[in-house]
């Protein structure tokens, strides 16, 4: 195909090896999708120094490609590099270099042709595919016309879904509940593509960009094994990943635009002119009515924007200083919804950040116009649940009365040394005799003291209960008939 103009620098006595399909992949290592007599694409993007050439070149080797085609598809970077040509040389890899000015779709569509000519196998199945695709790109078609395609193709239904189970795109029929466990999984999964049964189902979830941040990214879910599907469907699904990629990337860069023109918004102003300024600037009426939510933490500003994302209506997400900031509109009748909606995203999101801890801080709903005072409060209730058990603590307004709360404004230290002389001796008791003085202590106090609903309640008869709750004090060195001896106690159960 002397149109093309590749260069050959590697492998002139292999030339005979039949192609059967075209691979584009920047994956490190693309051998699970390879089946053999692939001429793979690549623009290198995997490569950071000269090591990862061996590595990708060796993965092509043990799937058995028939030839590697690089190239940097028109930058002005330099051509093939030598050690990717020596790792080809090695591996006995026929290296086709792809000239700046030729793309990877003119190449692909080349080679389909030719395939698509020999019949109605699973070479002409790949140009098939490859026509549809690209006609969509051509198109400017989005994410949903993108995974109904895949999901015709691999005959495997498919959803791309946000990292807290909320779905970008796909056919309906996906319970919120399948989705939001298909979002545990995705974030907790130790390495991706990975296989899982949720819902008595077998699902293949693969990442969608970024690499960094797996919780601000979106996760393609099919149903069923990609491994066992035909091999051009496994391209098919790679290179769906790298336009929903690009997608993904087009949405992140929307936000950080928007998050850039938000940023003077919960800035301190200087008078409520400057205020009402701003806020007709970010699109929001003076007497609307506003919730302000503030993250402190690593994770804020993709946490918020998750948790914002799956809310009826406008909001926006931005920075303010080291804290991540979020507006939303709410009326005061949807307050409640609002909190009980962000605390259970949050509990998805929980699996992940890691071993971070995020406090976030939710305002009492107010007129935009008073949100730089809003914003404050967001703030401080955000520091308070920082502090607060779990990794991810919504605090509202109304826990500034808990008990819970002022326990976390007290420092580390001193929670576990509080806990540690009231109930250490109790529960270190509990695990050498095998048992359960503290729970029995916990449903006490949650019996408001009463013998007779707790026996009930631990099926006990009540002179047993009596024995352990002797026993509970001489362990404590509290007595459960005084009130302050009793608050003492509920307050240690609750330190984390």
């Amino acid at each position: 195909m002397p149109d093309l103009r590749l260069r050959l620098l590697t492998g002139d006595t292999a030339l005979d090896r039949q192609v059967r399909w075209v691979y584009t992949t920047d994956l490190r290592d693309p051998r699970r999708y390879l089946d053999g007599g692939e001429l793979v694409l690549t623009g290198m993007m995997w490569r950071r120094d000269p090591a990862d050439s061996e590595r990708f070149v060796a993965a092509l080797a043990a799937g058995h490609v028939a030839a590697l085609a690089a190239g940097y598809g028109g930058s002005d970077l330099a051509g093939v590099p030598d050690d990717l040509v020596d790792a080809c040389r090695k591996h006995d890899v026929v290296l086709l270099e792809v000239p700046a000015e030729v793309s990877f779709a003119a190449v692909t569509e080349r080679v389909a042709r030719e395939l698509s000519a020999g019949g109605d196998g699973p070479d002409a199945g790949a140009a098939r595919w490859r026509d549809a695709l690209n006609a969509l790109v051509v198109a400017g078609a989005g994410t949903g016309a993108v995974c109904a395609l895949l999901s015709d193709e691999t005959g495997m239904d498919c959803w791309l879904l946000s990292a807290g189970g909320r779905l970008v795109a796909g056919a309906d029929g996906l319970p919120a509940g399948t989705r939001t466990r298909l979002a545990r999984a995705y974030l907790s999964a130790d390495a991706l593509p990975r296989r899982v049964r949720v819902d008595g189902g077998t699902y293949t979830l693969i990442a969608v960009a970024p690499r960094q941040q797996r919780i601000a990214g979106w996760c393609l879910a099919l149903r069923g094994d990609v491994d066992t599907a035909p091999p051009y469907a496994k391209g098919a699904v790679t290179e769906v990943c790298t336009l929903l990629a690009l997608e993904w990337s087009r949405y992140d860069e929307a936000l950080a635009v928007a998050a850039r023109q938000g940023e003077h918004l919960v800035a301190p102003a200087a008078s409520a002119a400057e205020t009402a300024s701003r806020l007709a600037v970010a699109g929001f009426d003076a007497d609307e009515l506003v919730a302000v939510t503030a993250a402190y933490g690593e994770p804020g500003v993709p946490v918020l924007r998750e948790l914002c994302a799956g809310l009826d209506g406008r909001w926006l997400v931005t920075r303010h200083g080291e804290e991540a900031v979020a507006v939303v509109p709410v009326a005061l009748d949807r307050y409640d919804a609002l909190l009980a909606d962000l605390r259970a995203r949050a509990a998805t999101l929980s699996a992940g950040i890691g071993g971070c801890r995020l406090g976030i801080g939710v305002s009492t709903a107010a007129a935009a116009s008073g949100l730089p005072a809003a914003a404050d409060e967001a703030r401080h209730l955000c520091r308070l649940g920082h502090r607060a058990p779990g990794r991810i603590r919504v605090t509202d307004s109304g826990e500034l009365t808990s008990h819970t709360l002022l326990l976390s404004s007290v420092p580390d230290d001193l929670r576990r040394s509080f806990r540690g002389r009231l109930l250490g001796p109790l529960l270190d008791y509990d695990t050498r005799h095998h048992t359960e003085l503290a729970y029995t202590l916990e449903v006490f106090l949650a019996c408001d003291g009463s013998w007779t609903r707790t026996a009930e309640r631990l099926h006990l008869h009540v002179n047993t209960l009596r024995y352990r709750i002797g026993r509970i004090e001489r362990l404590t060195g509290r007595d459960l008939s005084r009130f302050t001896d009793r608050v003492d106690l509920y307050l240690a159960l609750r330190t984390p």
